[in-house]
């Protein structure tokens, strides 16, 4: 594996505390933002002091892990702040196949971060004002919509022969997605997405690197030192249009079948990847309710200690793809994949989130999202498949996944 790297050949870093510095979204000075977060915390970015982007392969996270290893070990770094996401920071995002070339990570030159209380700035490379709005922010207009790679009567096929591979075949389930696509009468400024999303889903994680937009409700993999946790989400149903609705549908999601057992696949999976990396791991017998705007999710929290010391990086290539985005087996629920969406995911449904220099970091599945390319945006949205499937029913629940970016661009 090649990797393709812009970066001098030392960094020189030094973060401070710094007050409060309130919402941070709207210190990025200009469109091309780097984010992760949530209820208002975390961190953003923008500039660039080094950039890596990986071909495809296996071992692409690993490569990735090794290079920033290199880069931050012989980085000058003053950090008298020290908490994960200070120092030096890299946002990446990952394509979802082994075969995608679309991976990148960047490390900014300007970081701000808040965490527990602390606000800090960090700065990488020359010491200039990083907090002057240079460009300010403006709406999408002229939205053109139209469909991505196929039709909704073709997707609903392509559904309908994935249930009938599962009921003849060693297949268990399949995650099948669809895109939609628009156009702007201007280039699209992520910054604007992002202060939406995160307004309207604040427990979600809100992000965005090198284009790749979105407000993510499931967490891969979160490390701090040794301690990691993941949030397995699988089985959905949209929320009803009153507390009574909303009430007997999380009864039916939490009864039934089908779902459930498209849960089992992805909790099962995450905890035997994550178990042989861990002294110890902690995992709910019964899935829970996770509560969102728009969807309720069939959820499992998952959390242990790191037996040994890893980059969030190394948990990330243990756990990519899960069968909440691709399915079981794995192998052959890619092949399926490549088979019947007629489409390159590129870094839908892959990792995407940061790692700082102690290899501590935030990654999530970039779902709920959108890759921004100048005035074009290409959304994306999929359901998992399993012998109980209905394709109606699919393509409804992918209509409801596609509204929080939809949302975000017509506000």
């Amino acid at each position: 594996m090649k990797l393709a790297v812009t970066a001098p050949d030392r960094l020189t870093v030094r973060t401070v505390p710094v007050p409060d510095p309130g919402d941070l979204i709207a210190r990025l000075p200009h469109p091309s933002a780097l984010a992760w977060i949530r209820h208002g915390d975390g961190i953003v970015g923008w500039g660039e002091a080094a950039r890596l982007t990986l071909p495809g392969g296996d071992d692409r996270f690993g490569a990735a892990a090794r290079m920033l290893t290199d880069l931050f070990g012989a980085a000058a770094v003053d950090d008298p702040v020290g908490v994960p996401g200070s120092g030096p920071v890299a946002f990446g995002t990952f394509g979802f196949d082994p075969k995608s070339p679309d991976s990148t990570l960047i490390v900014p030159r300007r970081i701000l971060g808040r965490r527990d209380g602390h606000a800090w700035l960090t700065t990488i490379g020359d010491d200039t004002d990083p907090l002057t709005l240079a460009n300010p922010p403006q709406p999408p207009t002229g939205l053109h919509w139209s469909d991505g790679a196929l039709p909704e009567h073709a997707w609903k096929h392509a559904v309908a022969t994935a249930v009938d591979r599962i009921r003849h075949r060693s297949l268990g389930k399949v995650v099948l997605a669809r895109d939609l696509t628009v156009r702007a009468d201007a280039p699209i400024d992520a910054r604007v997405l992002l202060s939406r999303l995160a307004a309207r889903f604040p427990g979600c994680y809100t992000f965005s690197c090198a284009g790749m937009v979105g407000a993510t409700p499931e967490l891969l993999i979160r490390r701090t030192g040794g301690d990691i946790e993941s949030l397995v989400l699988a089985g959905t149903t949209a929320r009803g249009h009153t507390p009574a609705d909303d009430q007997a549908r999380a009864a039916r999601l939490l009864a039934s079948a089908k779902d459930r057992e498209e849960h089992r696949y992805a909790a099962e999976m995450v905890r035997d990847a994550l178990t042989p990396l861990c002294a110890h791991l902690t995992i709910p017998a019964q899935p829970e309710l996770l509560t969102l705007p728009n969807v309720l999710h069939l959820a499992s929290p998952l959390r242990g200690r790191l037996a040994a010391d890893r980059s969030v990086l190394d948990v990330v290539a243990a756990l990519h793809p899960t069968p909440a985005v691709c399915g079981t087996p794995t192998d052959t629920a890619m092949d399926l994949i490549r088979e019947l969406e007629g489409m390159d995911r590129g870094r839908y449904a892959g990792p995407v989130g940061w790692v700082d220099a102690r290899g501590d970091g935030e990654w999530g599945i970039a779902l709920r999202c959108a890759e921004i390319d100048g005035t074009r945006a290409r959304l994306f949205a999929g359901c998992g498949i399993v012998a109980d499937s209905d394709p109606a029913a699919e393509l409804a629940e992918a209509r409801t996944k596609f509204r929080p970016m939809q949302y975000a661009l017509h506000g």
